[in-house]
């Protein structure tokens, strides 16, 4: 289990080098952020790209690109759906994923939204908590409680969401191995794209295996629920269910194992800010959404252009990408001072990391659970933690951010 977790971190960090290019621009991939602000500065939109398209097939490559960099850019993209549309996500990224929501728009996303997003409610997480997230916490910490160190990526934020996710979905604990690296495989398109189709090939057998298990015997779980949905009068067709889950399931591995591991990492290198936390455990929810504006899991996102539009002053023609980048959007000096300070204190202003509109993220209360059931648990369980900092941990990646690793010394409680 602990080699099958290194190798796929190490898939989901192949990315790990010290620059992107950008045209003619060069991004450090350790700290993209004086970049963004560097282009910010000069305008909150711009042509080109903050992207990195070095590993992607000529083919998926987008023609025109413009880049949103200002908060109030960023937020004007994710509410105007109809301007800037994630339909062609169908060309890109379905063609690894499937139909899903992502693509959706209007009546036909409301409608698939609405049948999956009952689950991810307040009511539901009531009982996932105690159920569901906190005994996984629990159960990882065990694994390496009496051992008085540890590394947190690879034995406790890589490993909690995905155990949570496949428990969510009623998959079984043996498939944990096998369903989490096609979730990784299928992530890592733009790094081997064939391996990517390999992946969702397979993930499709093993989903319509389990669906067809449910029709004939029903489950209380999520793949349970999509099963007996209907819209209008109508069942999910087997793709339909499949295509979401094979969204699902990395999605659930992808972004908490990120946003939880900044967290950690934000803290403990911020010693004065962690011992408020663990002192005053009511500032959890704060330290979570500081960590989310200052590191972002994901940078950047994309929008297509549906006419002839114009934004912050720039005019874009239709049919243009538009790099959402939201890791700029929440350091914007014009929405907050010190932007680049992280600071659990600072005056409460919404970020924008769970998108905005229509397409909102769909489990972002989950997400920030999972997260403060996490941190609570480490707090509850070991004190004395400390960041070891001779093999230089650090945040890393572009669009994706997380530690490379958090190896960490302890004392059980």
């Amino acid at each position: 289990m602990r080699k099958d977790r290194t190798f796929l971190l190490k898939m989901l960090e192949i990315q790990v080098t010290t620059n992107v290019h950008t045209g003619h621009e060069t991004v450090s991939l350790r700290d993209p952020y004086p970049f963004f602000a560097h282009k910010r500065r000069q305008a909150g939109v711009f042509p080109g790209t903050v992207m990195d398209y070095s590993k992607t097939p000529e083919s998926l490559m987008p023609k025109r690109e413009y880049s949103a960099v200002s908060f109030d850019a960023v937020n004007t993209v994710f509410r105007d759906g109809r301007v800037f549309s994630s339909a062609p996500y169908d060309k890109t990224i379905g063609l690894f994923m499937g139909p899903t929501i992502l693509a959706m728009e209007g009546k036909k996303h409301r409608d698939h939204r609405n049948l999956v997003s009952a689950a991810f409610k307040s009511k539901a997480l009531a009982r996932w908590e105690p159920a569901v997230v906190r005994p996984i916490c629990n159960a990882l910490i065990d694994e390496f409680v009496d051992t008085g160190e540890a590394d947190l990526v690879r034995q406790f934020t890589f490993e909690f969401p995905t155990r949570v996710i496949a428990e969510l979905l009623g998959l079984p604990a043996a498939d944990l191995p096998m369903f989490r690296q096609r979730a990784v495989e299928l992530i890592s398109y733009h790094v081997n794209y064939e391996r990517a189709f390999e992946a969702s090939a397979a993930l499709k057998d093993y989903f319509v295996e389990q669906i067809e298990q449910r029709k004939s015997k029903p489950t209380e779980d999520i793949i349970g629920d999509l099963v007996s949905a209907e819209i209008d009068g109508e069942k999910l067709s087997d793709e339909a269910i499949y295509s979401f889950l094979r969204l699902l399931l990395p999605a659930g591995l992808e972004t908490t194992y990120r946003s939880s591991g900044n967290l950690l990492f934000l803290l403990l290198t911020h010693p004065e800010q962690f011992a408020a936390v663990r002192s005053d455990r009511q500032l959890i929810g704060q330290a979570i959404e500081e960590g989310l504006r200052y590191e972002t899991p994901l940078t950047t996102v994309q929008r297509f252009t549906t006419e002839d539009t114009a934004l912050e002053g720039v005019e874009i023609p239709a049919r243009a990408v538009i790099g959402v980048c939201i890791g700029s959007a929440n350091r914007d000096e014009r929405r907050w001072e010190r932007p680049e300070e992280f600071d659990i204190f600072r005056k409460h202003l919404p970020h924008i990391s769970f998108a905005a509109g229509e397409h909102t993220c769909l489990g972002l209360h989950l997400a920030r659970l999972e997260t403060r059931v996490a941190l609570e648990c480490l707090l509850n369980r070991l004190t004395n933690l400390r960041l070891l900092t001779d093999d230089d941990p650090h945040i890393h990646g572009q669009p994706f951010r997380s530690p490379t690793a958090l190896p960490v010394t302890f004392d059980a409680q």
